[in-house]
């Protein structure tokens, strides 16, 4: 059974980063390592804490006087969801329009059209 990932923000996706990189983590060293990329408070921080909690994207324990957080969902999982929604939002699910999109705005280099090419001889 495909378990269903639910959306989440992108300022929780910053949270999770973290817990996916460092599980199991306390809430202080969440907030002591986004303090060097965000200006978020610590409240701020706990209440994103809780809402992946709501969400059933984490999950936490209680050790002594600190919870640590784990995740649920995986970065994988959280990825494919996150890429499915927005290819349906963005190009009416049409991998190809997708695709076609991004090759034809950005400059690849060689070795990425290689990549690109072995990818798609896989898929053969």
């Amino acid at each position: 059974m495909v378990q269903e990932v639910p959306q989440i923000s992108d300022a929780e996706w910053q949270v999770m980063k973290v817990i996916w990189a460092n599980s199991p983590v306390k809430a202080s060293e969440v907030i002591d390592e986004l303090a060097n990329t965000s200006h978020w408070k610590p409240k701020t921080i706990k209440t994103m804490l809780r809402r992946l909690v709501d969400k059933k994207v984490l999950g936490y324990y209680q050790e002594g006087k600190s919870y640590l957080y784990y995740p649920i969902v995986s970065e994988r999982d959280s990825i494919k969801a996150e890429s499915d929604f927005f290819l349906k939002k963005v190009f009416n699910g049409s991998l190809n329009l997708m695709l076609a999109s991004f090759i034809e705005e950005e400059k690849l280099s060689q070795p990425e059209i290689e990549q690109l090419r072995r990818i798609l001889d896989d898929k053969e």
